[in-house]
């Protein structure tokens, strides 16, 4: 930028020098010189503050590691590297066998529990009518023991038949108890409910559930459009589910990401970067144009200084990174659809805040001669 500006000076004292004819002596050639290089410090200077520039930018885009919820052997791989896919479409699949056996299992099981609790009702009405009968057995012993008691009293029985009706009477009394802890076991498994079913059964379908979930996930899918950028898995791999052994790496494509950019400045000039101030992208890879763009946040958290809680104290080497403040940017401009850019790709954005507008056209000057010096490269 700073030799562009010294170029472009350069060009105007010559055009000066001889359309107005001033020769070239002690005076006039060191005054040209000093001038201009206070007048280009200034510019540069007062530029780089209001109207920062970056060239550490590119498009940064999330991925996500593929991982199945099962393991298993995988015995289809139907994904393409680098196709798009909707999300649903298959990326692999496990074999099912163990886990549709487990769910016809559980579904056997559920069946019979449903079968259990419905004949729990019968089983209660037959509890009730055990203790009915017990009930009617013990008042008439009861009745039996009061009579030969009286009779006793008497003297028309003897003790022994008096007992005999007493210990007869005491028999039914405790099978009244045992009948009527029949029917109380008999009403506890019938009211004994979870979200209006049966213990049992409602333990079974939790487990059918997890079962089914589990074979569902015997087939992993996309979990959103985008693409695979490379597929190494095989039919015949043992697919776990541990996250940290990725099988795939899946990239999501959505309109709004492939407009969102990512440029590191300054710290010197964060007071001049807000949320929607104008901006403008230039790309290595599009020589010769310039697109324009809006700033979407800046990110409130420098990488470089962070650190986590270890057993000993911060060094100097901890915090002499300074690193970079990051900014988001959005491409606004609908030309930019025209072109086939990689996801990734590198670019260099100026943010124009408003402060000395006058400035803002070097800035954009200067951005576009930069651009089209993008023409020339050399590969060695």
């Amino acid at each position: 930028m700073e030799t562009l500006l010294l170029l472009c000076y350069a060009a105007c004292c010559v055009v000066i020098f001889k359309v107005f004819k001033i020769p070239l002596n002690k005076w006039t050639v060191p005054t040209a010189v000093l001038g201009g290089i206070i007048f280009i410090s200034v510019v540069i200077l007062v530029m780089n503050y209001n109207y920062p520039f970056s060239n550490i930018g590119k498009q940064a885009y999330q991925t996500v590691p593929i991982v199945s919820q099962v393991r298993g052997r995988v015995i289809d791989v139907p994904v393409k590297p680098n196709v798009m896919l909707k999300e649903g479409d298959v990326l692999f699949r496990i074999d099912p066998t163990p886990f549709q056996a487990k769910v016809d299992d559980l579904r056997a099981q559920v069946k019979e529990a449903s079968q259990n609790a419905l004949s729990l009702d019968s089983g209660l009405k037959q509890a009730q009518a055990s203790l009915s009968k017990a009930i009617a057995d013990r008042d008439k012993a009861q009745r039996e023991f009061a009579r030969y008691n009286e009779g006793h009293a008497k003297g028309a029985f003897s003790d022994q038949m008096v007992d005999t009706r007493r210990q007869t009477y005491k028999a039914t009394e405790a099978a009244v108890t045992a009948a009527q802890a029949q029917v109380e076991q008999a009403k506890n498994n019938l009211n004994s409910v979870v979200n209006g079913q049966n213990t049992k059964v409602a333990s079974l379908l939790a487990q059918l559930r997890k079962a089914e979930f589990k074979l569902d996930n015997t087939v992993v899918r996309a979990p959103a459009a985008g693409y695979v950028s490379t597929v190494g898995l095989r039919e015949g791999t043992m697919s776990t589910a541990l996250g940290l052994a990725p099988v795939m790496t899946f990239v999501p494509v959505d309109a709004e990401s492939q407009k969102m950019y990512v440029a590191a400045f300054r710290q010197n000039s964060v007071q001049r970067l807000q949320p929607g101030y104008q901006a403008e992208l230039m790309f290595p890879s599009i020589p010769g144009t310039v697109f324009s763009g809006e700033v979407v946040e800046v990110l409130p958290a420098i990488g470089e200084s962070q650190f986590q809680g270890q057993g000993k104290l911060l060094t100097t080497a901890d915090v002499a990174n300074q690193g970079r403040v990051l900014v988001k940017v959005k491409a606004t401009d609908p030309r930019l659809e025209d072109y086939q850019l990689p996801q990734g790709s590198q670019v260099e954005i100026a943010v124009y805040s408003g402060h000395f507008k006058e400035l803002s056209l070097i800035r954009k000057i200067l951005i576009r001669m930069t651009s089209w010096e993008n023409y020339v490269f050399l590969d060695h």
